[in-house]
């Protein structure tokens, strides 16, 4: 039986299931009927506000300059760039041209493509509830901080004082992070030490789940509403940061040093793991809200470019955040660098002045007034002398200071706010910050909400018909799961979602989708689908794109990812009360054992459909044999003994006997 071809306006929505054929042998699939009356955007500015919101997100902000500085700077964002072309943007392109032909949420459309990995979509929908649940306890942070950030002085400005004497806590380690590790999180020393709840952010997260609960309430219509403002709102406050954090002491160090390129991390097999990965979450493949945002679009939307459009908007925001971090850090690293030589000069006063010193390694400088010291006058010195002069004396290396906490969390809220509290008016500028992750995580929390309920819906009619109770009910549910990373250890548990929950079911889901596509389905029956939607057939280079290197960066990504996760015990960044510093510790035996089950939970629903369908076809071929069976003439010379004799022939015989 010849394939069918997706589905145009004019079809029906029980029309037959495309991957039947070849596949789930003849027998005909039905497609889950879409809902009556499908909502649809007002305007194609509503979709990109949704689309670059979803794809947009703390990632791009914190993620990525990281990533860059790490790893080459300059020669990190060709390769980005590289890899965002061969697999990002063909991958991206393919979810929104199958969401725009099929009309369906994830469930939907792979069940459509193929019967028999129609697992994929449940899976997306897996890992998105995974990725919500500590996803939003990041927007719970973001609301204490923000909280905290309307009073005179920051309360993480200074460490404080009990009884005239300053925490030890504190003074061992910054006042940013005393007041990250102990006051917002009250964190333990371990994963093994769960603690009590953190009344303030248990009240932050009940807090964020309504925000996103009000937003989601009515669909799209109510989301996309709030995405007017928090899509456009963080541009603003990025060019307000940008604008002023060139005008800062230190801000074109920190972007030389951001950019500053490194060409042998070409040959580092991890550097294009990382890249790789980053470009696969940067554009959030695989989660299934880039399907359904793209389902409530017109058949003809032009969804190629699209593709590009978004990718140009998530690339150029990620550059952007970037350089405003890095001028900000450049600022925050050249004060340190400073008060450093500040400190060190006076050292090396004292020891002039207490004992003989060899004048030749005196500095040739003015080091009577410390703060007139230049700091690269002071770096030359140190290269040529410190080494041999008595005391102990310190290299203020400014680039070493900009990598002090510039990763994840703590670029967010140990680095930047730190950088913030310099600055002239700071908790105007601490406000305006942590409003703006606030509303970048809120429009990627409404993709990801999007991921789950619309593939939900459209398989189910029941939910279909409560869709505002199934979403209050899902956030609820989010709310009291999510209070497992409100405990004092719950950061630990945030850092172990976002590494492990995500990062190898994505991969796997990905790697499935391209390949129903591209073999089971057929790249050029999808082409012609898409030449259908949008009158012109893209290029032919698509299909090999699709068949051989997207599939094969898959596969190398899966393999690069399992081999680094089993070459070495993965360890956590903990926080070492005593010393006032970070550590990293290896996870215990029972956290790998939950590491491992929430792999195979977000994997396990591929090969249960896959084994469901392949049963249901045995059923159903069973099934047709013994039909064919019971009714089948048997052969035999004896016609009276037949059990199967017609009629006819029996009335006949009887005519002629009795005459």
């Amino acid at each position: 039986m010849e394939k069918q071809p997706l589905p145009t306006d004019d079809d029906h929505t029980d029309a037959p299931d495309s991957g039947t054929a070849g596949f789930a042998g003849d027998e005909m699939q039905e497609v889950p009927p879409e809902p009556a009356a499908r909502a649809g955007w007002n305007s194609k500015v509503e979709y990109f506000l949704a689309q670059v919101g979803f794809s947009v997100g703390l990632g791009n902000v914190w993620r990525f300059p990281y990533l860059c500085h790490q790893n080459g700077g300059g020669s990190f964002l060709l390769l980005y760039v590289l890899l965002m072309l061969i697999m990002g943007i063909p991958l991206f392109f393919l979810e929104l041209a199958a969401g725009q032909a099929i009309r369906q949420g994830s469930i939907g459309v792979w069940k459509f493509i193929s019967p028999r990995l129609a697992g994929i979509g449940y899976s997306s929908c897996v890992v998105c509830f995974f990725v919500a649940l500590y996803y939003n306890v990041i927007l719970a942070w973001s609301l204490f901080y923000l909280g905290n950030s309307f009073q005179s002085s920051l309360p993480w400005e200074h460490c404080p004082v009990e009884g005239n004497v300053t925490v030890p806590e504190c003074k061992k380690s910054s006042p940013t992070s005393y007041f990250w590790y102990r006051k917002a999180l009250d964190i333990t020393d371990s994963i093994d030490e769960t603690g009590s709840f953190n009344p303030y952010i248990v009240g932050c997260l009940l807090a964020a789940w309504t925000l996103v609960c009000l937003g989601m309430f009515k669909g799209i219509k109510t989301s996309v509403k709030v995405m007017y403002f928090s899509s456009i709102f963080p541009y603003v406050v990025l060019l307000c940061f940008l604008v002023r954090g060139l005008m800062l002491d230190g801000a074109l160090e920190g972007i030389g040093f951001m950019f500053y390129p490194k060409l042998e991390i070409w040959a580092d097999v991890q550097v294009w793991r990382q890249a790789a990965t980053q470009v696969f979450f940067a554009l959030g493949l695989g989660f299934g809200s880039i399907i359904a945002y793209s389902s409530y679009n017109p058949k003809n939307n032009n969804c190629h470019r699209d593709a590009y459009t978004v990718s140009t908007i998530n690339f150029l925001t990620s550059v952007l955040a970037t350089l405003v971090v890095f001028a900000v850090l450049g600022f925050r690293a050249k004060n340190k660098a400073v008060e450093c030589v500040v400190s060190n000069i006076k050292e090396l006063s004292e020891q002039f002045l207490s004992g003989p010193v060899n004048i030749n390694l005196m500095p040739s400088f003015n080091y009577s007034d410390p703060s007139a010291v230049a700091l690269e006058d002071y770096r030359a010195w140190f290269k040529l002398h410190g080494n041999q002069f008595p005391g102990n004396l310190t290299d203020c290396d400014m680039e070493k200071e900009m990598q002090q906490g510039v990763e994840g969390t703590g670029l967010a809220f140990i680095a930047f706010t730190e950088a913030i509290s310099l600055l002239p008016g700071s908790p105007f500028w601490s406000a305006l910050f942590f409003l703006m992750l606030l509303n970048l995580g809120l429009s990627t929390m409404f993709g990801t909400m999007e991921g789950i309920l619309a593939p939900l819906t459209d398989r189910f009619k029941t939910l279909a018909n409560n869709k505002t109770k199934l979403t209050i009910f899902s956030c609820i549910i989010g709310f009291v799961t999510g209070l497992l990373f409100t405990q004092r250890c719950g950061n630990y548990f945030v850092m172990m979602f976002d590494d492990y929950s995500a990062t190898l079911p994505l991969i796997i889901v990905v790697g499935f989708e391209t390949f129903s596509v591209s073999w089971l389905y057929g790249a050029d029956r999808f082409l012609d689908d898409i030449e259908g939607m949008l009158g012109w057939r893209p290029h032919v280079i698509y299909k090999y794109l699709w068949k051989y290197v997207c599939l094969l960066a898959m596969l190398g990504l899966l393999g690069a990812t399992t081999i680094h996760m089993f070459i070495k015990r993965p360890t956590y960044m903990a926080w070492n009360q005593e010393k006032g510093s970070e550590e990293y510790l290896e996870y215990p035996d029972w956290a790998l054992a939950v590491m491992a089950l929430l792999i195979i939970f977000a994997v396990m629903p591929v090969p249960i459909a896959l084994i469901h369908a392949v049963l249901m076809d045995w059923t159903r071929q069973r099934a047709r044999d013994s039909e064919a069976g019971r009714y089948s003439i048997v052969s035999t010379s004896d016609k009276w003994e037949t059990p199967m004799t017609d009629m006819s022939d029996l009335d006949r015989s009887n005519g002629t006997a009795a005459s």
